[in-house]
């Protein structure tokens, strides 16, 4: 899963071609998310490599909890939603097809 894969390619006005803005939207609570307790600093990525098996959704994490502005830092006695993963690709897809 990738949150570019449906990304449209856009031009500036110097006629490059880059990636359109993707938007990643709050995930939606549900029985199946995890809640833990972060007791020591720790990253993004590395929940995400824990939790999804890639370091590569650690957005999915930061969306959930407002995290991972300028850092993937995450304080210690953070308390965090892990996101069931079964449908973020879907909400990314609906969110930025519709604007």
């Amino acid at each position: 899963m990738s949150r570019y894969a449906t990304s449209r390619v856009v031009k500036d006005l110097a006629e490059t071609r880059k990636l359109a803005s993707i938007i990643i939207p709050t995930p939606p609570q549900s029985a199946d998310d995890l809640f833990i307790r972060i007791t020591s600093a720790d990253r993004l990525d590395k929940l995400a490599t824990t939790f999804y098996g890639t370091p590569t959704l650690w957005y999915v994490i930061a969306a959930a909890n407002g995290l991972g502005k300028g850092t993937l830092r995450v304080p210690k006695n953070t308390n965090l939603r892990i996101p069931s993963i079964s449908d973020i690709q879907t909400l990314i897809n609906n969110t930025n097809n519709s604007r």
